[in-house]
C-alpha cells in the first residue's frame, strides 16, 4: 500500500503544472453556479474575474513548471524530459495569450465555463507531452477534444456557432475512433501499451514492415491529421473558423496543432536527448512516404484554396492548413535522420534538425497567428466583427496602429524579414535541403513554391488595408478591447524578437533533438 502511494505521489510530481491547471478548472466549475441566478443572469463585469482567475492559474502553473528542471524521469504512465518541458512552456505562454483573446468573447453568465474549458484544453495538451502510455495518451487527447466542443458553443448560441460546433464534434469523434483503432493494432503488434515498451520491442526486433504496424501507422496519422488540419482531414476548418467566435478560431488554429505534432513525436520517436539520438525510429517504413505526400498535398491545397477566399476567417483557416503542411515537412525530414554518407553533398554536421525546425516553427506560428486574431478582435466594432475584405478596407486610415501591427503579422505569415516567420521557413527549407535525399530536396522546393503562393494572399490583405478607402463610413461605435490589444502586443514582441534573438527558443530545442 505504501509503495503504491509513493508511486502515485511520484507520478503526480511529474504532472504538477497540469494538476494546478485542473484544480483551477474544478474551482471555476464549482464556484460559477453560485454567481449566476436562476434566470441565468450574472453581475456585470463577472467575466473579468474569471479572466483574472484563469491568468492566475496559468501563472502559478508556470512557476511550478519553471522550478522543475527537465531532468529525464519516468514514473508509470508519465515521462518528464526536454520535450515535455518545452511544450509546457509553449502551452502556458500562449495559453495566457488565449485567455486575453477570450476575455470579452463570452458574456458574464457563460464566461466561467468557457475559461474552465480553455484551461482543461491546455492541461490536455501538456498531458499529451507527458504521456508514456497509449491509454494515457488517448485520455489526454480526449481532454483536449471534449472541452473544445463546449468552448466553441458557449460564447455564442446562434445558428452558425451551433453548426460549427456540430461539424467539429462529429468529425472529432470520428478521428478519435480512428486513433483508438490504430492504437489497438499497435498494442496487438507489441503486446504492451507502454510507449517505452513499444519502442523497445521495435528496436529489439528485425527492421521490416509489419502489416499490423503499417495499419496502425496509417490509422494514427489519419486520426491525428484531423488535429493538424492536414489534407484530406481539413474539411471542417473553413466552416468552423467562419461560424465560431474569433477566440475559438484562434485556439483551433494553434492548440490542436501542438497536440497533434506532440502526439506524433511521442508515438514515432523512441526518446529525446543526445544520448538516445541514434535509436531507430519505430514506424519509418510506412510513415515517411505517407507524411511526405501529406505535406505536399496539404501545402498546395491550403494555399490554393486560400487564394480563392473572400472571407477573412475562411482564408485564415486555409492558411492554417498550409502551415500544417510546412511543419509536416520538418517531421518528415527528421524521420530521415539516418543518412547514407554517399548521398550527401556536405557533412551531416552542417545539416539542420528537421524536428528542431518544426518545434521552432510551432512557436513562431503561435506568435503570428494568435497575433493576427488578436488584431481582428481589437479592430472589430460593437456587434460587428471582421469578416470580409471590406471590413478591413482603409484600416490604415481609421486605426493606423492596428493596421501596422496586422501588417507585421501578415509579413511574418508570408515568411518575409525581419520577422520570425522568415527564420521559421528558412530553417525548414535548410533542414529539408541539407538532408541530402532527393525526396527531401523536392520537399524544400515545394515549400519554397508554396511560401510564394502564400505571400500573395497575405499581401493582398495588406493592400486592402493601406490602398483602399474605408467601405463602411457609418459611425458605428469602436469598442476598446484592452485584453486583445495586450495579446497583440505580446505576440508582436515574439514575432519581432525571435527574429533578432532566436536563441530564446533554439536553446531548449537543441536539448530535445541534437
Amino acid at each position: 500500500m505504501n509503495e503504491a502511494i509513493q508511486q502515485l505521489n511520484g507520478a503526480l510530481s511529474l504532472i504538477a503544472p497540469e494538476a494546478v491547471m485542473l484544480a483551477g478548472v474544478c474551482l471555476i466549475f464549482f464556484a460559477a453556479p453560485f454567481l449566476v441566478n436562476e434566470r441565468g443572469e450574472a453581475p456585470v463585469g463577472l467575466r473579468h474575474r474569471w479572466g483574472f482567475l484563469s491568468l492566475l492559474t496559468l501563472v502559478i502553473a508556470g512557476c511550478v513548471w519553471w522550478q522543475s528542471p527537465p531532468v529525464p524521469r519516468t514514473m508509470g504512465p508519465f515521462v518528464l524530459d526536454e520535450l515535455t518541458w518545452y511544450i509546457r512552456g509553449l502551452t502556458l505562454f500562449f495559453g495566457a495569450v488565449l485567455v486575453l483573446l477570450h476575455w470579452n468573447q463570452a458574456d458574464d453568465s457563460r464566461s466561467a465555463e468557457s475559461h474552465a474549458c480553455l484551461l482543461a484544453i491546455l492541461a490536455g495538451v501538456n498531458l499529451i507531452a507527458a504521456s508514456n502510455d497509449l491509454i494515457g495518451l488517448f485520455v489526454a487527447l480526449e481532454l483536449v477534444s471534449i472541452p473544445t466542443y463546449l468552448f466553441l458553443l458557449l460564447p455564442r448560441r446562434d445558428a452558425p456557432a451551433q453548426e460549427a460546433t456540430l461539424k467539429y464534434f462529429l468529425l472529432s469523434i470520428f478521428s478519435s475512433a480512428i486513433v483508438l483503432f490504430g492504437m489497438s493494432y499497435l498494442y496487438g503488434a507489441t503486446g504492451t501499451t507502454s510507449l517505452a515498451g513499444i519502442h523497445a520491442a521495435f528496436s529489439a526486433g528485425p527492421h521490416q514492415v509489419n502489416p499490423l504496424v503499417a495499419v496502425a501507422t496509417v490509422m494514427l496519422i489519419a486520426g491525428l491529421g484531423f488535429r493538424l488540419t492536414a489534407v484530406p482531414f481539413h474539411f471542417y476548418a473553413p466552416d468552423v473558423f467562419q461560424g465560431s467566435p474569433t477566440s475559438a478560431a484562434a485556439m483551433l488554429s494553434f492548440v490542436p496543432k501542438i497536440a497533434g505534432f506532440v502526439a506524433l513525436l511521442r508515438l514515432m520517436v523512441p526518446a529525446t536527448g543526445a544520448e538516445q539520438a541514434a535509436t531507430s525510429w519505430s514506424m519509418n517504413p510506412a510513415a515517411i512516404p505517407l507524411l511526405w505526400w501529406l505535406a505536399v498535398i496539404t501545402m498546395f491545397v491550403g494555399n490554393l484554396m486560400a487564394l480563392m477566399q473572400t472571407d477573412i476567417r475562411r482564408l485564415l483557416a486555409y492558411s492554417s492548413v498550409s502551415h500544417a503542411g510546412y511543419m509536416i515537412v520538418g517531421l518528415v525530414v527528421g524521420m530521415e535522420h539516418e543518412i547514407p554518407k554517399e548521398v550527401l553533398s556536405q557533412p551531416v554536421a552542417h545539416s539542420v534538425s528537421g524536428i528542431g525546425a518544426m518545434l521552432f516553427y510551432l512557436a513562431v506560428y503561435g506568435s503570428m497567428t494568435l497575433g493576427t486574431f488578436a488584431v481582428l478582435i481589437a479592430a472589430s466594432r460593437v456587434n460587428k466583427r471582421i469578416e470580409t475584405y471590406d471590413d478591413l478596407s482603409g484600416l490604415s486610415r481609421t486605426r493606423p496602429g492596428l493596421a501596422l501591427v496586422l501588417a507585421i503579422f501578415l509579413f511574418s505569415l508570408a515568411g518575409l524579414p525581419p520577422t520570425a516567420g522568415f527564420l521559421g521557413k528558412l530553417n525548414l527549407f535548410f533542414a529539408a535541403w541539407s538532408q541530402g535525399f532527393e525526396s527531401s530536396r523536392w520537399l524544400a522546393v515545394v515549400l519554397a513554391i508554396n511560401a510564394a503562393l502564400g505571400a500573395w494572399y497575405y499581401l493582398k490583405i495588406i493592400g486592402v488595408m493601406f490602398l483602399r478607402d474605408p467601405v463602411d463610413r457609418s459611425e458605428t461605435e469602436i469598442q476598446i478591447e484592452a485584453p486583445s490589444l495586450l495579446a497583440a502586443g505580446i505576440c508582436l514582441m515574439g514575432t519581432i524578437g525571435l527574429f533578432f534573438f532566436p536563441g530564446w527558443i533554439w536553446g531548449p530545442i537543441q536539448s530535445i533533438m541534437p
